[in-house]
């Protein structure tokens, strides 16, 4: 009976150490960062666009990464980090709080930075300038678009991610941030350049009259990018075009990288009567569509310039425009990303950016990694932010002729 007792009271005492463990602080912060694992496994489980999971067993890797000592968040960001990186898809990433907090910034439309949309080059994974924004501190200090970023506050940009490097260069107002430049398609003198921070508001959407051709005004609209404001703003600027007598339109999607799913549709809607915007196809092969219903804010001739930066949701709203005849597109062929992100906000702060669909154009083409081909295929030598509509920019000047043909033949017919 005494041994009885004794064995029971071991037993008793190895639970309550146990629970105490478990429930000790050190237990307790392994735990949340275990479920930070954790959840970031479930969300890909449940919504990547792969259920292969680029061929491997997810379930596994689960319980490989599991086993790991997570001490602390940095090192639990860094194993989800490797986790993810086993899908060898760079779309599906952790962002972490600073990237995300900037992310939302950025979607919302307004930062403190110094204004330069990037990109990393697929290719040669070199930074690449895509457009420096209108009026920012990086188009005054003559930062373009081509120009490769070596370094930011001399950390080299190949150890980069392309979030880190946006990071980087985010920041107060008025602080300073050290870029070292060259451009990309030429081994030119490396320039070192100072920018001050400042506050940039995003609206997306550059407008103006060109009325270089006698009696036939022409509206120019540059989108640079799918931001939570662009089509409030793409329709405050052709109300202004119309009242100002337009008969064509010109919208630039050269250099944009996309942005909203939600703001490419709204776009769209903006230039078509009806018709099918997009479709959307999930991991199972349900397809689900977006399209126009009567709203069209005008009917006058469109030429739409894309390049080889025309990505996402301006490749959505370019393929819709040239499948339902609504435009005829002019330029390069455009950069093929027909991939589409949900992003999950994480305990935290962090967030986790999943690729959960393709998109395919209303005639169902699949353009991802090939891009869509222009009506017009007009080569163009990078330019400045100040030479775009001048004799410099073919591609303009090709949307120019294609318009004014078409107003003419149609006012003969």
């Amino acid at each position: 009976m005494k041994k009885s007792t004794f064995w029971i009271t071991i037993l008793i005492i190895c639970s309550l150490l146990l629970n105490w463990l478990f429930w000790s602080p050190i237990a307790s912060a392994f735990t949340q960062n275990q479920e930070l694992l954790l959840q970031s496994w479930r969300l890909v489980n449940q919504s990547y666009i792969d259920n292969s999971f680029n061929n491997q067993n997810w379930w596994s890797l689960r319980q490989q990464f599991l086993k790991r000592h997570l001490y602390n968040r940095e090192e639990t960001y860094k194993t989800i980090d490797e986790m993810l990186a086993t899908l060898n898809e760079p779309f599906t990433r952790l962002l972490r709080p600073e990237q995300y907090r900037n992310l939302q910034v950025s979607t919302a439309g307004e930062l403190s930075g110094v204004g330069l949309q990037i990109n990393i080059n697929p290719e040669t994974g070199n930074l690449e300038v895509v457009a420096p924004l209108r009026g920012s501190p990086a188009e005054s200090a003559g930062i373009k678009a081509g120009d490769c970023i070596l370094k930011i506050d001399g950390v080299d940009t190949t150890a980069l991610t392309l979030d880190e490097a946006a990071t980087k260069m985010r920041g107060q107002s008025g602080t300073q941030v050290s870029l070292t430049i060259r451009p990309c398609h030429a081994q030119k003198t490396v320039h070192y350049i100072n920018i001050t921070r400042e506050h940039i508001s995003l609206s997306p959407v550059f407008a103006e009259l060109d009325s270089q051709i006698q009696d036939i005004p022409i509206g120019y609209i540059r989108l640079n990018q799918f931001s939570a404001n662009a089509a409030q703003d793409v329709t405050d600027a052709i109300a202004k075009l119309e009242q100002q007598g337009t008969k064509a339109y010109i919208l630039d999607l050269r250099n944009n990288p996309g942005g909203l799913l939600q703001a490419g549709i709204e776009v769209a809607r903006l230039w078509l009567n009806d018709g099918t915007i997009v479709h959307t196809v999930n991991r199972q092969g349900i397809q689900d569509s977006f399209s126009a219903f009567g709203s069209a804010l005008t009917k006058a001739p469109l030429a739409v310039l894309v390049n080889g930066k025309t990505a996402s949701a301006s490749e959505i709203l370019a393929g819709a425009l040239q499948d339902n005849s609504r435009g005829i597109l002019v330029g390069e062929k455009t950069f093929g990303k027909g991939l589409i992100q949900s992003l999950f906000e994480l305990p935290g702060g962090a967030g986790l950016a999943v690729t959960v669909a393709k998109y395919e154009t209303p005639n169902h083409r699949d353009i991802h990694r090939l891009g869509i081909l222009p009506d017009e295929v007009i080569p163009q030598d990078p330019i400045g932010h100040r030479q775009i509509g001048t004799d410099a920019d073919l591609q303009y000047q090709a949307a120019i002729n294609l318009l004014t043909s078409a107003i003419v033949m149609a006012h003969a017919s």
